[in-house]
C-alpha cells in the first residue's frame, strides 16, 4: 500500500527517508489556525489540539486517496494550557521565546494514520523542555542569526541547531521533539507489514 505523509515539513520527510522509508508527501492544506482557535474556545487539551489536526491532515488526503496509507502529523506548543502557535513575524517570536524564558514547556507531537479512508492508529507522544533565562540582547542576536530558519518552527527554535542554546533540562524523545515520534511509528509499520522487521 502507498504511503503519504499529509505534510510539507522537510524535518519529517527527512526523518522518513533516513529511515528508509518509500513515502510520496502531499501537503495537506487545513486551517490551522481557525481549528486551533475552536478548540482552545472549547478548552481543549494542548493534546487534544495536536491530534485532532494530526487528524484532520490525514482525512484530508485520505479522502483524495481512499487507497493509501496516509500518516497525519501535526505539534503543538504547550505551556500549561496556553497553546502556542508557529510566529508569523520576527517580533512575535521574540515575546514568545520571552515568554518561555525560565520556564519550563511541552512539546507535543500526535500522529494519526489512515488506511482505505478510515483511522486505523494514533499515537500523541509528550517532550518537556525547560529554557534558561535569556537576556533581551541576545534574543535579538538569535533571531537575527536564526529567523529564516525558525519561523518555520512552533518554538521560535530549533533544537538541532543553535536552538539548543536555549535550554537547560530536555526529558523526551528527539523525535518528538522533532515532530515525528519515528519509534512508535516504525513499530506501527512493521506490525502492518509496511517495512521489513
Amino acid at each position: 500500500m502507498r504511503l503519504i505523509l499529509a505534510t510539507s515539513s522537510a524535518t519529517r520527510c527527512q526523518l522518513l527517508r533516513q529511515a528508509g522509508i518509500a513515502f510520496d508527501a502531499l501537503p495537506a492544506r487545513v486551517d490551522e489556525k481557525s481549528i486551533r482557535l475552536a478548540l482552545q474556545a472549547e478548552d481543549a487539551h494542548p493534546r487534544d489540539v495536536a491530534d485532532t489536526l494530526a487528524e484532520m491532515k490525514a482525512r484530508k488526503i485520505a479522502d483524495r486517496h481512499p487507497d493509501t496509507r496516509v500518516l497525519g502529523c501535526d505539534q503543538v506548543l504547550a505551556m500549561d494550557r496556553t497553546v502556542f502557535a508557529k510566529p508569523e513575524t520576527k517580533e512575535e517570536a521574540r515575546d514568545q521565546l520571552a515568554t518561555l524564558a525560565g520556564r519550563s514547556h511541552m512539546l507535543i507531537s500526535a500522529i494519526v494514520a489512515y488506511e482505505n479512508a478510515r483511522p486505523v492508529w494514533r499515537h500523541v507522544a509528550e517532550a518537556k523542555l525547560t529554557m534558561r533565562p535569556l537576556s533581551d540582547a541576545y534574543l535579538d542576536d538569535y533571531l537575527a542569526r536564526n529567523w529564516d530558519s525558525v519561523r518555520h518552527s512552533v518554538g521560535g527554535y530549533k533544537l538541532e541547531e543553535e536552538g539548543v542554546r536555549l535550554f537547560t533540562e530536555i526529558r523526551g524523545d528527539h523525535f518528538t521533539i522533532l515532530g515525528l515520534p519515528m519509534l512508535p511509528l516504525l513499530a506501527w509499520l512493521g506490525q502492518r507489514g509496511a517495512i521489513a522487521t
